[in-house]
């Protein structure tokens, strides 16, 4: 008589997990060029094509691990903070070493159609969401989305296209500067 081998349960959630926590490690060790699709799998210990399976690509993956800081500050962060600590993190990025390309992919993929396309965007509703609880004007919606712009447009010319003067600037001078503008639109910004 053999002994019948335990049926494995599948979880898909832990497995998207998995593979989540595991690309988010490479990418800040390696960046994102560095990092294989096979990697990612080897170390979430699953085969390469559960990536495909449930993120499609690896840039879709890459987008899902930008977007958990996005959620986690959205979750950690009272409204009237939340800009600020969005532009702190978009001018002195945690990754902020050669190679890494998050905040350039994360703004290169708003455009597309792709998964990573709509996980940035969904991402960015929310945040604009927050914002415009921000104002008390009939117009909160198109405040936040200005305000919202604005600091995606600094992103992507101080990280993307890397135009000075903004490209060196000290952060604590863009901050300083970019909320006193944006209390003009979000009148409880503190």
């Amino acid at each position: 008589m053999t002994a019948e081998k335990p049926v494995r349960r599948r979880d898909a959630e832990a497995t998207r997990q998995s593979l989540v926590e595991a690309a988010a490690e490479l990418f800040a060790e390696r960046g994102y060029d560095r990092t294989t699709v096979r990697a990612i799998a080897a170390r979430a210990g699953v085969n390469q094509a559960l990536l495909f399976r449930y993120f499609g690509s690896k840039t879709a993956l890459f987008g899902e691990v930008v977007a958990l800081d996005g959620r986690r500050q959205l979750r950690e962060t009272p409204a009237e903070s939340l800009l600020e600590a969005a532009l702190r993190n978009l001018l002195t990025p945690v990754g902020d070493a050669p190679g890494d390309r998050s905040l350039e992919v994360f703004l290169r993929s708003v455009g597309g159609d792709d998964e990573a396309a709509r996980t940035s965007r969904r991402l960015t509703e929310e945040y604009a969401g927050v914002l415009a609880g921000l104002s008390d004007a009939e117009d909160a919606e198109l405040r936040s989305a200005l305000v919202l712009a604005w600091l995606l447009g600094i992103g992507l010319t101080r990280v993307v296209v890397r135009q000075e003067p903004l490209a060196g600037a000290d952060p604590e001078h863009v901050c300083r500067l970019m909320l006193d503008a944006a209390r003009t639109l979000l009148e409880r910004l503190p």
